[in-house]
């Protein structure tokens, strides 16, 4: 099992997405307030990654197996149907700053350290993204996660998880008894070429989603996966 694992990153704040992000002025009475959350945030920040090359074993109308694994999926089983190998993954903002963010107990003070925990798991994910392109040249590719469609329940995210060892002691990330990861400023997923231009949002009709990143299709199920 090659498990690729990304830690001593380098993440700094960008103060002027978070002030945009947390809809705060740079005059604002709060600003020092949130200039000194961020660099105490910068300087404990570990945020870190880890993901392996997985080959798919065999494929049904409804079902994936990937290096011996089951997933339950029809969503999958259509994306994955011309590939041979995908990388499964956890990227998480770090223990650290999640403990830092616990010890806060003012709820707006917690709201801004959010949004910098938000910042420090993109910083993990790209660095992730820029080391598999580097080292696997996987070409263009696009990512499901497990739980952001009912298709895909987020109970298989065990199974994801099975798939990528001891991710607790590897990147701190604890896997709850209802499939929920700790801590939350975490993403897990599988990573898979594509020619085609894939993101679970456009299965997805919950409505004013912050997170959304491509509007619904509610034609495409229907078109791309019955």
């Amino acid at each position: 099992m090659d498990i690729v694992f990304l830690d001593n990153l380098e993440f700094t704040v960008d103060l002027d997405e978070l002030f945009n992000t947390i809809r705060m002025d740079r005059e604002d009475d709060d600003a020092d307030t949130v200039i000194k959350m961020a660099k105490d945030a910068q300087s404990i920040a570990r945020p870190k990654a880890l993901y392996r090359p997985a080959y798919v074993d065999e494929k049904g109308d409804n079902y994936v197996v990937i290096d011996g694994v089951k997933f339950i999926s029809r969503v999958m089983s259509v994306n994955l149907k011309d590939v041979h190998r995908v990388f499964p993954f956890v990227a998480t903002c770090g223990t650290e700053l999640e403990d830092w963010s616990n010890s806060i107990d003012d709820m707006l003070e917690r709201y801004w350290a959010d949004a910098i925990k938000i910042q420090a798991l993109n910083c993990a994910f790209k660095a992730m993204e820029v080391h598999l392109e580097k080292h696997f040249n996987p070409g263009k590719t696009a990512c499901m996660n497990p739980g952001s469609l009912e298709d895909w329940p987020i109970s298989e995210q065990a199974k994801l998880f099975e798939m990528l060892g001891d991710v607790k002691s590897t990147v701190g990330v604890l896997l709850t008894d209802s499939f929920l990861m700790v801590p939350v400023k975490s993403v897990s997923g599988i990573k898979f070429p594509t020619e085609t231009d894939y993101e679970n949002c456009q299965l997805c009709p919950r409505e004013n989603c912050p997170n959304r990143r491509a509007p619904y299709d509610k034609n495409l199920f229907a078109k791309r996966y019955l």
